[in-house]
């Protein structure tokens, strides 16, 4: 299986990012004291195991490299807050010195600035990993480094909300609005920003002429459910709430959606592609029917591990998949020849590699 030296660039964001989301939550420390701070922390960051493994199940198949993950998370956190707040806050600026009301400029901050801001500045995380376009393989790709941009900004804007709750309330503040944020609304950003990946996920993998047309709308759906939440927030209104939580809800659904007839389809590809490469000797057609499944995927890791082969196991797996990948790549985007037989030889030897074992 070909694999990538660590992009220059991915790791300085990574470092820069994290400095950035480091830098932040230290000022909050300060401003907001030790007690408050360390409540509001612990609050922000106790849904993120849940979250991130609830993402992170959704590419089982074809899990992404740690670091761009990673980096799409560090990014969240980092540039896209600081960045955010310094340019909402030049909006609002100029809204006041246009003459707008106190109350209004904060209306627009809240209902316009926050999600055409917070959106594309989330959503171009994605945006910098088109370096690497062939880590995103499919529409489940887009969604995963999506929610993890949004899960990173997510966490530390919730610190500072919760922070200031603390300071006006006490913990009693900061646990009611716990309640909203960290339970009933725990994947908002995650959701919001799911539909720009969905849109440069498909920009990357089709060739269709609506592909020129995917990443803007998805930025455009973005905006309006970020929008459509903080608007129904500001109402004050139960039932303006309750009907835009629905809606983000039945995006949610969508997502859901999208990811397992993806996964289904990648299924039924393996029992089309890999039995052509048995007379290899490196796939039989119980290695087909353990592949096309993941509790088959599962039962063999777990065989594996038992008999001290775990890794090799993992890697059989993975190597599988990737060829499976490579010929839906090809399939619908079309690919040079001998650039398709380099990457599939690698794939195989990979596998050769673990199945000796």
């Amino acid at each position: 299986m070909p694999v990538q030296r660590p992009s220059k660039a991915l790791l300085i964001g990574l470092v820069v990012s994290s400095a950035l989301a480091l830098i932040v939550l230290t000022f909050m420390l300060l401003s907001g004291g030790p007690v408050g701070f360390a409540l509001s922390a612990l609050l922000g960051v106790a849904p993120l195991p849940v979250l991130l493994a609830a993402v992170l199940s959704l590419d089982r198949l074809e899990p992404e490299p740690k670091l761009n993950l990673a980096f799409a998370f560090a990014w969240g956190a980092g540039v896209a807050i600081v960045l955010g707040l310094a340019l909402s806050f030049v909006g609002e600026a100029l809204f006041t010195r246009a003459g707008f009301g106190e109350a209004v400029v904060n209306d627009v901050g809240t209902v316009l600035l926050a999600p055409v801001i917070e959106e594309a500045l989330k959503g171009s995380a994605l945006l910098l990993l088109l370096r690497r376009r062939q880590e995103i393989d499919g529409l489940t790709d887009g969604i995963v480094y999506a929610s993890m941009a949004g899960l990173g900004f997510a966490a530390v804007e919730n610190v500072g909300y919760y922070l200031l709750a603390y300071n006006e309330d006490g913990a009693g503040g900061a646990l009611q609005l716990f309640v909203i944020r960290g339970l009933i609304d725990p994947l908002g950003h995650p959701i919001y920003t799911s539909m720009i990946g969905l849109g440069v996920a498909y920009a990357l993998t089709r060739r269709t002429a609506a592909r020129f047309a995917a990443i803007p709308l998805g930025y455009l759906g973005a905006v309006f459910l970020h929008g459509l939440w903080n608007g129904s927030a500001t109402t004050g209104s139960l039932t303006w709430v309750a009907a835009a939580y629905l809606v983000i809800m039945a995006a949610l659904i969508l997502l859901i959606a999208v990811t397992v007839v993806e996964r289904r389809q990648l299924v039924t590809r393996m029992g089309l592609y890999l039995p052509g490469y048995q007379q290899t000797g490196l796939i039989t057609e119980a290695d087909v029917r353990m592949l096309s499944t993941l509790s088959g995927r599962k039962a063999a890791r777990k065989w594996a591990r038992g008999a001290g082969l775990g890794r090799a196991m993992s890697d059989y797996q993975q190597a599988a998949t990737e060829l499976t990948m490579l010929h839906l790549r090809a399939e619908r985007q079309g690919m040079d020849p001998v650039r398709f037989a380099v990457e599939r030889d690698a794939h195989l030897g990979m596998m050769a590699n673990a199945r000796r074992w």
